[in-house]
């Protein structure tokens, strides 16, 4: 009989998530960002229940567009960070998939290309990783031009670096980058609200924006948790209790000892770890859910398991369900015990988890 560490996937929630993103975009329209294998949650089941509700997804690579053609989904895919080779540049074109260019390299394929895919500019506003300098759009854009890919040309994307501290000023100076670098093609959109920007009172989100990590139900903003935003969990991360035992003060439990009982405690073995993709950083405190109380880690975690201190679950017993996020253990609050983000532990979840859909989506391992 295979172990009941599962994470279950709430497509309600998830539905739930983008419709307030798009409350919170509009007029912009959203694009749901599924990369990262739906953040961890599984990108075909994720695109399957978000088909009806988001006009366009986004990805990372041609991988992962890919994969929601072989789902069945025809929708707009907007490759993130463009083409990795000249042959993606021919499969976007034949798949309908939209390419960020970023580089001059991309251009060059373009160049070379007889067929062309419809194409976002990339605008490096400061956070300096991919994208044209804003003096440079016009040569990019003679360039495409002289190649007959300018009309291919959907409009302009920048990502925001600061957006998740809305005490920073960085957005605002970004935004204003962004805008100026881009005022002589009205015609084009803009997009550049990940979903931090969501949150910024007053913060422009321009034609199309980018929510991500909140569709999952974990917060884009410091110093919040999902529900504190009105997102709710999509994944819940579930073990059994496999082991129930009372530690005598002056015992210890785990690797190096490093927590030790000042008082006789009853202690219980869940059947989680680092190897499932639990986070080895989450000691002594990280809250977890069992029997309608939350309860706290004790010691280290193992690769297999984990000790949970049950003082104020005394009903739980072998057998019993522990969750270690989800609905009543928000993602985040473990996250900020790991010394993480949420967006990390989603996606880290291994594939020895199985992932349980409900009943709109699909079971996959």
């Amino acid at each position: 009989m295979p172990r009941k560490t599962v994470a279950r996937i709430d497509t309600g929630a998830l539905r739930h998530n983008y419709r307030l993103a798009c409350k919170l975009a509009s007029p912009a329209r959203a694009m749901a960002v599924i990369k990262a294998d739906g953040y961890g949650h599984g990108i075909r089941e994720v695109a399957r229940a978000l088909v009806d509700e988001a006009p366009k997804f986004a990805v990372a690579c041609i991988e992962e567009a890919l994969a929601i053609r072989a789902a069945g989904i025809n929708h707009p895919v907007v490759m993130l960070q463009g083409p990795h080779s000249f042959d993606d540049v021919a499969t976007s074109a034949g798949k309908g998939f939209e390419m960020v260019v970023h580089s001059d390299y991309q251009l060059d394929w373009l160049e070379q290309a007889p067929d062309k895919p419809k194409l976002w500019l990339k605008v490096n506003t400061g956070m300096n990783r991919l994208g044209f300098a804003p003096a440079v759009l016009g040569q990019v854009m003679a360039r495409l031009q002289a190649c007959g890919a300018r009309e291919q040309v959907i409009g302009f994307v920048t990502h925001y670096a600061c957006a998740d501290d809305p005490s920073s000023g960085f957005t605002e100076k970004q935004t204003r980058t962004f805008t100026e670098a881009v005022v002589d093609w009205p015609a084009l959109a803009k997009s550049a609200g990940n979903s931090a920007a969501h949150f910024l009172p007053g913060q422009p989100l321009f034609d199309w924006s980018r929510p991500g990590i909140m569709l999952y139900g974990a917060s884009p903003t410091l110093g919040k948790i999902g529900p504190e935003l009105g997102l709710e969990a999509v994944m819940t991360l579930e073990a059994e209790l496999t082991a129930v035992r009372t530690l005598q003060p002056g015992e210890s439990v785990g690797y190096g000892c490093s927590w030790t009982a000042e008082q006789e405690t009853r202690m219980g073995i869940v059947a989680i770890g680092y190897g499932d993709g639990y986070p080895r950083h989450a000691g002594t405190d990280t809250p977890a859910w069992v029997a309608g109380s939350r309860i706290r880690l004790i010691g280290r975690v193992s690769m297999d398991m984990l000790a949970v201190d049950l003082t104020h679950a005394p009903a739980a017993g072998p057998g019993d369900t522990v969750e270690l996020w989800g609905r009543h253990v928000s993602v985040d609050e473990v996250a900020q015990h790991a010394g993480t983000i949420g967006y990390e532990l989603l996606t880290g979840i291994t594939a020895r988890v199985p992932r349980l859909y409900d009943s709109s989506g699909d079971e996959t391992a």
